[in-house]
């Protein structure tokens, strides 16, 4: 099954429960925790996306190269001018189990950062 959200003006943290929670199939009555399901999500504007707070300021994205002195950190901020999609897979990676069905439900997350 195919799933729209339109993200303009909603929250991030709201929007990435309410698409993983459809990437696992929790909404069918034969859901399985070891199964992958068949749904897609589709979100688009993810430009417009809100966050709560100071948020925007403050959240930082970490991550180290694996060098002496390679952690590397971008805040929220610099993340949507960059690309707003990745702070949507990022929130919505967080949310699926951390196995290897995550790699595998990941793929069924489309974004667009404008209307399509």
């Amino acid at each position: 099954m195919e799933y729209k959200i339109d993200a303009s003006n909603k929250i991030l943290g709201r929007l990435a429960s309410e698409a993983a929670f459809l990437l696992r199939g929790k909404d069918t009555p034969a859901f399985s925790p070891s199964a992958i399901s068949a749904n897609k999500v589709i979100v688009t504007n993810t430009d417009t996306i809100r966050v709560t707070g100071k948020k925007e300021e403050q959240k930082l994205y970490r991550w180290h190269s694996g060098y002496h002195g390679g952690l590397k950190e971008r805040t929220l901020r610099e993340m949507r001018a960059m690309d707003s999609r990745k702070i949507i897979l990022h929130a919505v990676m967080g949310m699926l189990p951390k196995n290897r069905l995550r790699r595998k439900i990941i793929k069924n997350l489309i974004l667009y950062k404008g209307e399509k």
